[in-house]
């Protein structure tokens, strides 16, 4: 058997789920005085899935918390037989689960469930995310007073924004602070979400819908500082350029911003 050959027949082995292996994969080994092939091959089998049970779990720990191992296992394993694991790296194992979520449970639960998967794939997302350029204050100081009105900005390549109709954000703190699990309950008005990787360090923070609309409308619409001034004129009066500077100072001091150029 050639080498590729017995690579795809093992491959196969692992992938079935009946753990049967293919009578030339069988012939090509040899057993030991303590560990016959057919023992050690089902070793393979189970600590092959084994380990994929296990990155499901560490990336979706709240899930795993809120589902408890027999439930949570059913769900991962019928996962991984719709989407078994093609990349080299089993870090993006979990990349389908949200969706996979929405698709195997009935609205009625996949609604939260699906939320907290986003959630926890999201910091995933920042924390492996590059670094990129982020602004920062000493760069701002030394824009001069004719750049600032044509200023345009862009999210780093670490942020990741999510509206959360659930109480996602609690469940996950409750989880990482070890502190007592919440019951699952709607929100009365969604929340915008954002997770970002600042240094080496994953962030989060709700917004509230005025900031909401002030950073959609730079990443979204391509506001610069100056239209971004007049659209908080609307609501601020004039105190739009002082809000303005102020988010903008929070947002570079949290690592958000790119300065976008032209």
């Amino acid at each position: 058997m050639r080498l590729r050959e017995w690579q795809i027949a093992f491959e196969s082995f692992l992938l079935d789920e009946a753990a049967s292996a293919h009578l030339i994969l069988g012939d090509s080994l040899i057993g030991g005085p303590t560990l016959d092939v057919g023992t050690g091959l089902a070793i393979y089998h189970n600590a092959y899935k084994a380990r994929l049970l296990e990155v499901l779990r560490n990336d979706f720990e709240v899930i795993w918390q809120w589902m408890g191992d027999e439930e949570f296992d059913q769900l991962a394993t019928a996962y991984i037989r719709e989407q078994p694991s093609a990349h080299y790296s089993l870090r993006w194992l979990g990349k389908g689960f949200e969706g996979f979520i929405r698709r195997y449970l009935v609205p009625e639960q996949n609604a939260p469930l699906a939320e907290l998967a986003a959630l926890e794939w999201a910091f995933t997302l920042a924390f492996d995310a590059p670094a990129g350029d982020p602004l920062t204050i000493e760069g701002m100081a030394a824009l001069a007073p004719e750049e600032w009105p044509a200023l345009r900005v862009k999210p780093t390549p670490s942020l990741q924004w999510l509206e959360c109709h659930f109480n996602s954000l609690a469940m996950w703190r409750s989880v990482k602070e070890q502190s007592e699990f919440p019951a699952s309950v709607a929100l009365e008005v969604p929340r915008v979400c954002l997770i970002w990787r600042n240094e080496l360090i994953c962030n989060y923070r709700s917004l509230e819908a005025p900031e909401v609309a002030a950073l959609n409308g730079l990443f979204n619409h391509g506001w610069n500082f100056a239209e971004l001034c007049a659209e908080l004129a609307v609501t601020y009066g004039e105190g739009a350029p002082l809000q303005a500077v102020t988010w903008l100072k929070q947002w570079v001091q949290d690592g958000l911003l790119e300065r976008l150029e032209r």
